[in-house]
């Protein structure tokens, strides 16, 4: 459950709050001499900007590749140009339509992270009753109990990242 919340945080960290960040390109996939491959594998990232981002390939000849998967990233909506050396990303301002719409796409990721703790909780739950007759009814009761404490602070911990992030998204 705990990989679970961590990978919604990531998850979260690739939605745009007008800033760039480099863990807004955690995710992006390289088509990197036929192979999908991580943008950190290829490049550095920089940011001297609070809106531009700077990414430096090691190999010269990818830089087409990695400004073509920034451009086909979705969400994004930034400008990306290079200069034969460096991708440069600039990130628009956000309006205030944009910044809703964002809120939305991280409501839904955080959807998904509850209902991922959900499935690991009823597969939890399974285990415990394929248990029953091993072991006494206090014991299963009690692994109920400690599985739902379990899963009600880490769907917390789920919301608590997302109001953090729709804070963020919502600040102007």
């Amino acid at each position: 459950m705990s990989k679970t919340v961590d990978a919604a945080r990531d998850d979260f960290g690739t939605v745009s709050a007008g800033r760039a960040n480099p863990a807004l390109f955690q995710k992006v996939l390289v088509d990197y001499y036929g192979s999908p491959t991580p943008l950190a594998q290829l490049a550095g990232l920089q940011n001297p900007e609070a809106r531009v981002l700077l990414v430096t390939p090691y190999d010269k000849s990818a830089l087409k590749d990695i400004e073509k998967a920034i451009v086909n990233m979705p969400n994004l909506s930034a400008n990306v140009g290079n200069d034969g050396e460096i991708v440069r990303v600039t990130l628009p301002e956000l309006t205030e339509d944009r910044r809703k719409e964002f809120v939305k796409i991280v409501r839904s990721k955080g959807e998904d992270a509850k209902v991922a703790l959900r499935n690991i909780r009823r597969k939890a739950k399974d285990d415990l009753d394929a248990l029953k007759g091993e072991v006494g009814d206090d014991e299963v009761a009690r692994g109920e109990k400690e599985l739902e404490t379990l899963t009600r602070t880490h769907v917390e911990a789920v919301d608590e990242a997302l109001k953090r992030k729709e804070a963020e998204l919502l600040e102007v």
